[in-house]
């Protein structure tokens, strides 16, 4: 299986002479000894960016992140001729032979997962339970595993700020242990790489039989975590005093999506909020997870119920999604809009940036993560509405070289570069939206600045995990927004690419004076 991956690296890159046509066709094909050795030193290159990324997505408790990535790495380290010598120098300056580092250290993430039940929730002929997934004694940022139902192993399920549920029913909902899985392999996600993706079709996967584990099912307390940073500093998330009329109506919802019965609480809604809801419980098969403990923050003059988690999951994919929603109260007290959250990870960027004023770190928040729900519910709408007429947007798309004389190289690949105006760009994500039965967006680590002049102008650089049915990339994403006012921002340049430059650059304001 190793070689095969050898020669799925240099066949493709073969140059080939005819030496008889059909019926009785012979073809010569050949390769330079010199683009071999150009093949694989890229792919040393990309296991250590690899190891790179996971190392940082380690850092920000991003454990699914962090595994995919040192997986990928060692399943492309066992397919170079030269693994067994490559070395990486990590982020002390220590020298690491990759063939044995990178194991130790998959081993030694599944070591500090610990896996509790939180929440317990029991029927005649079911049992639910969320869970409270930790690293190192802290929640995860990302996690996904599957569970043992008694009968198979369950869809994949992608765990969120800590959460995590399991769900058994017959038999099974007595049982009081069950079996979870961490998924370390993601081969779905090797999509966006076709070197890889070939690389780990080829590869017999590689056990680890630490990330098994036997988790009680037997509820516990909440585990005290005073390590963690807070999530806010004083002033910014600042409370709602009187939360009973909140609480009221929130229960009521939470009600409605349990039994499925939303036309008894569209009183509870504005027309915005109800249709912006409506189109939340259709995109995919939502449901609560635990029993909420309301926090209800004021916001301009609206007061936000945040961090319910809610699981979604879609017919034609595999893999469930968990995402902290929140609902946006008007002045009349009735519920107009609904967001997903933002990650701990990338919240903090935004809450710990203590030289910007509180309001102004908090129209950041409340505008990334409309952005990040609209692409979740293709309101197309909204988008719209929220691109200048005279945006500069810039797509990418890598794609396939040409060989010709200059370059030989048949499995390379560029990116393209499109600009469009914001007319064209609409056009396409409508197209986009229409073929796909869901999006799912996350961002990770970013980069803030504010512009020196034109007042509330922000930079925003942030890395974007896109996921979709039958589509998935991972790029850094750019974004200028006009926030002057915080009920209509207007984003004047959108930007993407598919990683950082060489210099630990993307694009940002100054390239857009």
């Amino acid at each position: 299986s190793v070689i095969k991956t050898y020669s799925g690296a240099t066949l493709k890159n073969t140059e080939r002479i005819i030496i008889s046509n059909e019926p009785n066709a012979k073809v010569f094909r050949y390769i330079r000894r010199a683009d071999i050795t150009k093949i694989f030193r890229a792919r040393e290159d990309k296991i250590k960016g690899f190891v790179k990324n996971a190392e940082k997505s380690i850092a920000n408790r991003q454990i699914a992140d962090g595994l995919r990535y040192y997986y990928w790495a060692l399943t492309l380290l066992q397919s170079h001729p030269d693994g067994m010598y490559i070395k990486y120098t990590g982020t002390k300056g220590e020298s690491n032979l990759l063939a044995t580092w990178i194991p130790m250290q998959i081993d030694d993430i599944f070591s500090k997962i610990d896996i509790k039940v939180r929440q317990t929730e029991k029927g005649d002929n079911y049992s639910n339970y969320t869970l409270n997934i930790l690293y190192n004694n802290l929640p995860v940022t990302n996690f996904d595993y599957e569970y043992w139902n008694g009968t198979d192993w369950s869809n994949l399920i992608s765990a969120h700020d800590g959460i995590g549920f399991v769900e058994l029913y017959g038999a099974a909902a007595k049982t009081t242990k069950i079996k979870i899985k961490a998924e370390y392999i993601f081969e779905g996600e090797a999509r966006i790489d076709r070197e890889l993706e070939d690389v780990l079709s080829k590869m017999d996967a590689i056990p680890f039989r630490n990330s098994y584990y036997t988790v009680s099912l037997l509820e516990e307390p909440t585990i005290e975590r005073s390590k963690e940073k807070p999530v806010s500093k004083a002033g910014l998330f600042a409370e709602v005093v009187d939360k009973q009329p909140y609480e009221t109506s929130m229960s009521k919802i939470i009600a409605s999506i349990k039994t499925k019965n939303y036309s008894s609480i569209e009183d509870q809604f504005t027309a915005q909020g109800y249709e912006v809801f409506t189109k939340l419980i259709n995109y995919g098969n939502a449901k609560v997870l635990t029993k909420p403990d309301y926090r209800f923050v004021v916001f301009n003059d609206e007061v936000i119920c945040r961090s319910i988690p809610i699981s979604f999951n879609f017919k034609n994919n595999n893999k469930l999604f968990i995402e902290n929603v929140s609902f946006h109260f008007d002045k009349a007290g009735k519920v107009d809009n609904l967001t997903f959250e933002l990650s701990k990870a990338a919240l903090d960027d935004i809450v710990q940036k203590d030289v910007w004023p509180e309001k102004d770190r908090m129209i950041l928040i409340n505008f990334l993560e409309n952005y990040k729900t609209a692409y979740a519910l293709k309101r197309i709408d909204y988008i719209e509405q929220i691109f200048a007429d005279d945006a500069l947007i810039i797509t990418g798309s890598v794609v396939k070289v040409k060989p010709n004389e200059v370059n030989s190289y048949k499995d390379n690949y560029i990116v393209i570069y499109n600009r469009q105006n914001k007319q064209q760009f609409i056009k396409n994500l409508s197209y986009t939206f229409n073929s796909k039965e869901y999006v799912n967006i996350k961002f990770e680590e970013s980069r803030i600045k504010k512009a020196g002049q034109g007042g509330d102008i922000y930079g925003i650089q942030i890395k974007q995990n896109y996921y979709s049915n039958n589509y998935g990339d991972v790029g850094y994403l750019f974004l200028m927004v006009d926030l002057n006012n915080p009920d209509e921002p207007i984003i004047h340049v959108r930007t993407w690419q598919p990683e950082i430059e060489a210099n630990d650059t993307i694009y940002g304001l100054n390239d857009f004076n």
